[in-house]
């Protein structure tokens, strides 16, 4: 069997201008549908249009739902409605969804008109579910099985309607809709053909509900090692089920939300270079006129302290690196904490429990930090005892004012509904300059009262 190969772009394009389409309609096959839509990103609009018509309707299709929503609306654009209904009735039912959620109005009512009306009315039951849900990422195409089958009549319905289901690994038991057990296919396999299913049947089963939210799915098909998760609705009755796919989708969609969040920018849906210029500006923007203007605030406690900076000025140069510190501390701390809340490590309960680790280790690198700044400021200042001491006390408190506020803010955030990630290093390191700066000089002052 041959290795599939990575894309040429520079052989496809020869070919192209060549018109070997034979030739390149073979390359095309043993390449994977993603490395081909690495390919197509790389072509011109009518190009792009002429490979995709090389491709075999099972591959087109799959190359179809891994595309961009650019790339996706200038093909739809560019295919003939036969072309195009070729392509939809190949995709699955939750694949269609998402691409629908992606066009705008004229292109999905396009797309609508692409599908039968069995297909239809299953994409706009899905579309009736909030966005974000597990009823928005199910795929309604399952195999379902009912107790008092045979094990030969089970595998005789999975050859007969497993070619149009996305997943035939897992069967699901139903019982007037309810589900009531499933069924591997490796229990069908090795079981004697007269055996019921109701005998090997699993009645054990882990499920969701359509309005859970689609990230605590995911992160359950992600414990527990699952191909697929069965989804019912408020009935108790089987609608659908989210496979181990379009898990691994919602988690990388999440950590980009996140790691978007958590550097202060906008979420956005689209790929670096598939976003203009100003509509990064304007995702940038906002987070960081917020953060402009609170730093104001550290600005105005600096004026206050202005008569101690002029009296003793060598006090200026410390402020960078306490304040630094403290919101790289905080940072580590606020990441740490983030991090076990989305996997599920951390709940808000725990925030008693936290806050005392995160103080210990606090005084364990306060300690070192603070020695070794200690020592430094002794040599390099005039052997100033009280000075040394003093920027070694202010280390000790910012690190442990830093870690205890970077590990008390998401989760507070948690607890009030929010997403965590908001209280990540852009937040954190502001609230932690304006803190700072008040326990540096209030230390000062009390080792230099005349200040």
């Amino acid at each position: 069997m041959e290795q599939n190969r990575k894309p040429d772009v520079d052989q496809m394009t020869e070919l192209l201008e060549a018109h070997k389409f034979k030739q390149l309609k073979d390359e095309l096959e043993t390449m994977h549908p993603v490395d081909i839509v690495d390919v197509l990103e790389e072509l011109d609009k009518k190009q792009r249009t002429l490979v995709f018509r090389l491709l075999a309707k099972e591959e087109a299709a799959e190359v179809f739902t891994d595309m961009n929503s650019d790339m996706r609306e200038d093909l739809i654009n560019a295919l003939t409605d036969s072309e195009l209904e070729e392509v939809m009735d190949e995709m699955y039912v939750d694949d269609t969804v998402d691409v629908l959620e992606e066009m705008p109005a004229n292109v999905v009512d396009r797309l609508l008109m692409a599908t039968d009306e069995e297909t239809r009315q299953k994409i706009n039951a899905l579309l009736q579910y909030p966005e974000d849900s597990a009823g928005s990422i199910m795929n309604v195409e399952y195999i379902s099985l009912r107790r008092e089958m045979t094990v030969a009549d089970a595998i005789l319905k999975i050859r007969q309607v497993g070619i149009n289901k996305e997943t035939i690994y897992t069967c699901y038991v139903t019982e007037k809709k309810k589900l009531i057990g499933i069924v591997d296919v490796k229990d069908l396999l090795t079981a004697g053909e007269s055996r019921l299913i109701e005998e090997i049947m699993d009645e054990n089963v882990l499920y969701a509900r359509t309005l859970d939210d689609q990230e605590y799915v995911a992160n359950m098909i992600n414990k527990y090692g699952l191909v697929a998760i069965p989804i019912i609705d408020h009935e108790d009755c089987l609608v659908g089920i989210v496979t181990v796919d379009d898990a691994m989708l919602v988690l990388q969609d999440e950590t980009t939300e996140d790691i978007s969040i958590m550097a202060g920018v906008s979420p956005s849906e689209d790929s670096y270079f598939g976003t203009s210029v100003f509509q990064h500006a304007k995702s940038r923007t906002p987070w960081l006129l917020i953060m402009m203007l609170s730093a104001a605030v550290t600005g105005q406690i600096l004026g206050y302290y202005e008569n101690a900076m002029a009296a003793m000025p060598v006090l200026i140069t410390f402020i960078p690196m306490l304040m630094g510190t403290g919101g790289n501390c905080g940072s580590q701390s606020s990441t740490l904490i983030i991090r076990g809340l989305a996997v599920g490590e951390i709940e808000f309960r725990d925030i008693l429990k936290v806050i005392f680790k995160e103080a210990r280790i606090a005084v364990v690198v306060g300690l070192l930090l603070s020695t070794v700044n200690g020592i430094r400021i002794y040599i390099m200042y005039g052997h100033d005892i009280k000075l040394a001491l003093a920027l070694g006390l202010t280390m000790i408190g910012v690190v442990l004012m830093a870690k205890c506020i970077g590990c008390i803010l998401p989760l507070t955030a948690k607890k009030l509904g929010l997403d965590p990630a908001i209280m990540a290093a852009p937040l954190i390191t502001t609230i932690l300059d304006t803190c700072t700066i008040l326990v540096y000089f209030n230390i000062v002052t009390a080792f230099y009262p005349s200040l």
